[in-house]
């Protein structure tokens, strides 16, 4: 029976996938702006039997919707949100095998530094860090860094080849094994015929000196990467070790699986190796009549105008004069075409304004499972089945509400099940995701990169 990989999903913001939820009166969401949360919150965690935090970003505010951002600022609809990756240290500081997802785009950070903080964290949390690889989607954040306007869909993902491109050469290839030397007795740290200029020159980046960092224990943090769009298909299945997917139904979320694990068989990669995680919203109780009783009182928190706040942001559709029952269209834009095809390519409904700003009310772009922990550890594993997914990024309602119920009645249950394990060692995380060793795989293309497979 398949391991089932547990993520909780989280953002340093106030509300993440469930829009006016902060009003409820137990969500502690409030309290992002303070270390001990965060802490607090990790050892929740850990003792609850999650893997994985991952900690989603944006860099600019969701200002579709009406032409403004008014709507999402006063909602806290993933505004106001702080830097992701500032906390990890300190939550790896008070655990020992919860790994942390970070969201780092790389549109607006060149790779030199990118790689370099990466590494810091890898080095201090010992091993336990994975990037979730995005190239952004928001207008705002574009004007706001530097440009004019967002830089073409498909030409992110160009972008995006050559950047990793970049970051292989420092963490595999710059640094040999066995540099640090620490020799007292020469006087000498670290061999300097060890260390090697990459001397890249590319199309969009030139880096022609050695990497910083000495190598850290995964050297390549584990890479992460969400898009169902063809091209990032392709970039997916080309550099993925983790995908994130989303969609309302195991029905729409398989196609995209299907097609990823395709892809990087056409590449020489094993399907199997890349983890699939979809988002999914519990709301669990010791019945299932109280978690529909929970559900129904979360529903008188959510705020329509934030939910299609968040939806204009994702796909760059603004929703605020449509027809409250008009059915959805797909269209193509430069946003996240993954948010709109998992509505407007849904094969079992069709969707209106109406109906998803009540879906996307709790939980975002994901399903709301609802029922007790029997009922909830059934459909993960009818996803699991019928979507070919290796695990689920766990939203919340209210922070960190979810977590802990979930913690406390669904993972017994599953580990009961056998899907999750009891103990878990103490090891780098891509070993904890099924990884035969700290580094990347053998036919992981990150790894031409390394000192020894590189020519002269």
């Amino acid at each position: 029976m398949s391991r089932i990989y547990l993520n909780a999903f989280d953002m340093a913001c106030v509300g993440h996938q469930s829009p006016g939820l902060w009003r409820h009166p137990e969500d502690q969401g409030h309290r992002y702006r303070t270390l001990s949360y965060w802490t607090e919150l990790a050892r929740s965690l850990e003792t609850g039997g999650f893997d994985l935090l991952f900690l989603a970003d944006v860099l600019g505010a969701y200002d579709v919707y009406g032409g403004s951002r008014d709507a999402a600022v006063a909602d806290a609809a993933q505004f106001p949100v702080n830097d992701p990756s500032l906390a990890v240290s300190a939550m790896a500081a008070v655990t020992e095998t919860l790994g942390f997802g970070i969201t780092l785009s790389l549109t607006y950070e060149q790779p030199y530094a990118l790689a370099r903080r990466l590494s810091t964290l890898d080095h201090l949390t010992e091993g336990r860090v994975a990037w979730n690889i995005v190239t952004s989607y928001l207008d705002s954040a574009a004007r706001n860094l530097g440009l004019d306007s967002q830089i073409p869909h498909d030409r992110r993902y160009d972008i995006a080849d050559e950047y990793l491109q970049v970051c292989y050469k420092l963490w595999e290839g710059s640094w040999e094994d066995g540099a640090v030397v620490r020799d007292r007795e020469r006087g000498i740290f670290t061999e300097p015929a060890k260390v090697h200029d990459i001397a890249h020159h590319g199309r969009y980046f030139t880096v022609p000196g050695p990497f910083l960092c000495e190598p850290s224990p995964q050297r390549t943090p584990v890479l992460f990467q969400a898009g169902a769009s063809s091209r990032g298909v392709r970039f997916a299945a080309a550099h993925a070790e983790a995908v994130f997917v989303s969609g309302p139904t195991p029905e729409v979320v398989r196609g995209p699986v299907q097609a990823l694990r395709s892809a990087a068989a056409e590449l020489g990669r094993d399907p199997r190796s890349i983890k699939v995680f979809t988002m999914v919203t519990p709301i669990v109780a010791e019945t299932r009549e109280l978690a529909v009783d929970k559900l129904q009182e979360y529903r008188q928190f959510v705020s329509p105008t934030g939910a299609l706040a968040l939806f204009g942001g994702w796909t760059g559709v603004d929703l605020a004069e449509a027809a409250p029952d008009e059915p959805l269209r797909h269209v193509e834009t430069d946003a996240n075409r993954s948010a709109l095809a998992s509505f407007t390519k849904d094969p079992n409904r069709t969707w209106t304004a109406r109906e998803l700003a009540e879906e996307i009310g709790i939980g975002g772009r994901g399903p709301v499972l609802v029922g007790s922990a029997s009922d909830i550890a059934d459909e993960l594993e009818r996803w699991v089945d019928e979507a070919d997914v290796d695990g689920f990024n766990i939203a919340y309602v209210t922070t960190p509400g979810t977590f802990t119920d979930f913690g406390r009645l669904v993972v017994p249950e599953l580990r009961r099940r056998g899907r999750v394990p009891h103990q878990r060692e103490r090891t780098t995380l891509r070993q904890h995701l099924g990884g035969a060793g700290p580094r990347l795989g053998g036919d992981h293309p990150g790894t031409s990169y390394r000192r020894a497979r590189l020519p002269g």
